[in-house]
């Protein structure tokens, strides 16, 4: 497949020779996210720099036909950045500016192709955050966190991506660009299409720029990881947790089987002298920043420690002393997803459940593997505080990796049966994409998938941008 001749001579007529790659090694980069499901088979890859080129450029593909991909750190497990069907990839990667901080409004704007880490270290002089953060941050991008409305590990402590977006730059399918108040805390006046933007994966628009809301960097923290036999008892601990007086920054849990994945990958120590079925991972955020306010916490949380225990909340645990500690157990769970892939081919499920039905759902998740998939094995875990659970089933030795592939749309059915039975969500962090596309009415009822469908019709009715992600068209809609 190649681009159309009269498109390519528009390209090399109005943009930069080094705006276009055709090498191999970039097709399959940039042709693909991390669900390497889905072959990589794009027509090329471009890579502006400006919000004026990338308009430039969506304008040439809506009046030449050519279908776009819009692509920032390709971090996804959805296969929401994928090119399979010889579409145009949209590169955000050249697009990293970075403004000065407005530390009295407490904002900056960046382009969308930003590193989230990026991001974070910029701000940092500041005293201030964009308080987006998960395991990818070094790669992850602005753009891609704000296609997705992305989580990660801090949503109990500072919520969803949409949370911290003032201001959007976006290049509408016609090449129009969509530009809204960039710095406003309130904005009264009708619909608010920023919002639109936030979550769509890229359908409705290409994000160029945004402009972030910050935050004060964290008082003093402490991580704390606690041994527990089953669900119940991370819920039960979650519970006395939500209850103590401190403010609860981060808590997660996982399984004794993502441990020992974790530990045949990395170098790290083993946390207890005895394992435990499952671990919860608490982080806890004190007052002040000096190390007289660290002490203060350590000592704060010791009688409430031994309360934890003494009431049998969990059969172990550890308190991180400093920040070298600390970031030894955000290891234990932050090098989960690259232990799984580097262990072994595990596909991958992101649900959320209400935090109530978390126990009642693993049960139930057990027990179906028990009866249909007996020895497969099952890696949990996830962010209890908002319901987000990462099901990871591993490929068993004895099959191929396309017939585990087969299956694994099988053992989806049920999973996603199990989800809406107990009133959760197929997708709670990566969206839909093409992986789950088929599952979407496990979620959205057909009154929300039509709404969906029209808004998707009126901002691009040639469906140029990111065509057959999240839903398809009805025949002859376009």
């Amino acid at each position: 497949m190649a681009l159309p001749a009269r498109f390519r001579q528009r390209l090399v007529d109005g943009f930069p020779p080094d705006l276009l790659s055709e090498d191999p090694s970039d097709l399959v980069e940039y042709g693909r996210d991390w669900t390497r499901v889905y072959p990589a088979a794009p027509v090329a890859i471009a890579f502006p720099r400006s919000t004026d080129e990338v308009s430039r450029l969506v304008r040439a593909c809506k009046e030449e036909g050519v279908a776009i991909v819009p692509s920032g750190g390709r971090t996804g497990l959805a296969g929401g950045a994928v090119a399979s069907r010889g579409e145009l990839v949209l590169s955000l990667n050249k697009m990293r500016r970075i403004d000065p901080v407005d530390d009295l409004g407490w904002t900056v704007r960046v382009q969308a192709g930003a590193v989230t880490e990026a991001v974070h270290a910029h701000c940092a002089p500041h005293g201030l955050t964009w308080p987006v953060d998960f395991a990818s941050k070094g790669s992850s991008t602005v753009g891609g966190n704000i296609a997705t409305n992305a989580g990660g590990v801090r949503v109990i402590r500072y919520g969803l991506t949409r949370q911290w977006v003032l201001g959007l730059q976006v290049v509408l399918a016609s090449g129009e660009v969509l530009e809204s108040p960039p710095a406003l805390e309130k904005n009264n006046t009708g619909l608010d299409l920023r919002q639109l933007f936030i979550g769509s994966e890229g359908t409705l628009g290409v994000v160029t720029e945004a402009t972030l809301k910050l935050t004060r960097v964290p008082n003093v923290t402490t991580v704390l990881l606690f041994a527990v036999p089953d669900i119940a008892s991370v819920l039960q601990l979650f519970r006395e947790v939500r209850r103590s007086p401190f403010q609860i920054a981060a808590y997660e849990f996982f399984s004794q089987r993502c441990l020992e994945r974790v530990m045949r990958h990395r170098t790290v120590r083993r946390p207890f002298a005895e394992a435990s079925e499952y671990y919860a991972l608490l982080e806890v955020e004190g007052e002040g920043t000096s190390e007289a306010d660290s002490a203060r916490l350590l000592e704060r949380l010791e009688p409430w420690l031994e309360r934890v225990f003494s009431e049998g909340l969990a059969t172990d645990g550890t308190l991180a002393r400093h920040g070298g500690e600390a970031r030894d157990l955000w290891t234990l769970r932050e090098g989960i997803s690259e232990s799984l892939s580097a262990t072994g081919l595990p596909h991958k499920n992101d649900v959320s459940l209400p935090v109530a039905a978390l126990g009642a759902f693993t049960v139930d998740l057990e027990a179906l593997f028990l009866e249909r998939y007996p020895g497969w094995e099952i890696c949990l875990f996830g962010h209890v505080g908002d319901g987000n659970l990462h099901i990871n089933v591993m490929k068993p030795d004895d099959l191929e990796p396309k017939d585990f592939f087969a299956r694994t749309k099988e053992v989806d059915h049920h999973v996603f049966a199990l989800v809406q039975r107990h009133g959760g969500s197929i997708s709670a962090e990566h969206g839909i994409g093409l992986l789950k596309k088929s599952f979407l009415g496990f979620t959205r009822s057909d009154a929300e998938l039509r709404m969906m469908q029209l808004v998707k019709r009126a901002l691009d009715p040639k469906s140029i941008l990111n065509p057959g992600k999240i839903f398809d068209l009805p025949s002859g809609s376009t």
